[in-house]
């Protein structure tokens, strides 16, 4: 950041590779990705947005705990990335393309079309079996959020599910079994995402991980004080072992209980000033969340993300920090895991 005058903010927009690093997709039906529809997330929104670049998500509702259901979710979770991989054509004059590591996300840029990032939300997917994971990766996930809301044999969620008979915590953290899959999600190539996760949890996968964790839909504690927030400890960590915390546009963690009509893009810059003044711009970056939660009164969906550029450009960031902060960032934490996968 500087105090140089502001460029043209939409139209550094437009030249920016900007990544939302977390959208859900309807499942089992919906409207299809390039219906300019009910979805807050399609292809002709990403466009006329300026937003280049998403991580789709297969997600995966956390249930009681069996073989049964954890084949079933397993299940799920690769017919969505089937489904996700199902994106990548050309239609209407709009192209998307499937992409499995940072070096053709850029490259999708460059061209001119838009890049599709699979990615898994909940470690349920993969039960008890490690195996799983590999075949995730085949399937080009690029991330695995290790829970999500309820406890997995993996690790203790943030948000404990009653319903499920979870106790506030189970594993203290990460299990055994929790801490051999992020060693083999570092063999694979896939990120380690603790959006969702205890804190016991992500300060448990900040040591154990051999590569950059990331959250990819998190917001910070100190303005909205949410299990799903993080606190100061948690930025300084994801500091130390150069990870990156992606601010979210979920209404209920920009400010207490606040409804989406309730919260605009400056609510939502604050939280990204408070990441950056202390953990600095390298480890902070975008997501929106949408189609999960995501959205609120000037940032409702993908055609509006120029918002989130021209008011963080009004703060004074320029085109380095915005460059950062859009998913450059978050293409350095998916090259440090393609490096270090064996």
């Amino acid at each position: 950041m500087n105090d140089a005058l502001a460029p043209d903010a939409l139209a550094l927009h437009r030249a920016l590779l900007t990544i939302d690093t977390h959208i859900d997709i309807p499942w089992p039906t919906g409207p299809d990705a390039f219906q300019d529809g009910t979805r807050c997330v399609d292809i002709p929104k990403m466009h006329r947005g300026g937003l280049t670049a998403g991580c789709f998500v297969a997600y995966v509702p956390q249930a009681q705990r069996s073989p049964a259901a954890e084949d079933a979710a397993f299940a799920r979770a690769c017919a969505m990335l089937q489904s996700i991989n199902a994106m990548g054509r050309t239609e209407g004059g709009l192209t998307a393309r499937v992409t499995q590591t940072a070096d053709q996300i850029e490259a999708a840029k460059r061209d001119g079309v838009l890049a599709v990032i699979p990615a898994v939300e909940n470690g349920f997917a993969i039960g008890a079996d490690l195996g799983r994971i590999a075949r995730l990766r085949e399937l080009g996930a690029r991330y695995l959020t290790l829970t999500h809301n309820g406890h997995n044999a993996l690790a203790d969620s943030c948000n404990p599910r009653r319903d499920l008979g979870d106790r506030d915590t189970e594993h203290g953290g990460l299990s055994t079994l929790g801490r051999a899959a992020v060693a083999e999600l570092n063999r694979v190539g896939m990120v380690v995402d603790v959006a969702h996760v205890s804190r016991d949890s992500m300060l448990q996968a900040a040591e154990a991980s051999r590569t950059p964790i990331v959250s990819t839909h998190s917001c910070v504690s100190v303005f909205c004080d949410h299990p799903r927030n993080m606190m100061d400890w948690q930025l300084d960590v994801l500091r130390d072992v150069k990870g990156v915390i992606q601010i979210t546009a979920v209404a209920a963690f920009l400010r207490p209980n606040a409804k989406p009509d309730q919260v605009t893009v400056a609510d939502f810059a604050d939280h990204v000033d408070h990441a950056v003044k202390r953990i600095g711009i390298d480890h902070v970056g975008i997501s929106s969340d949408f189609d999960g939660g995501g959205g609120f009164s000037d940032w409702r969906n993908a055609a509006d993300s120029a918002n989130v550029t021209i008011e963080l450009v009004r703060r004074g960031y320029d085109r380095d920090a915005m460059t950062k902060l859009w998913g450059g960032n978050f293409l350095r934490v998916l090259r440090a895991a393609e490096e270090a996968a064996e």
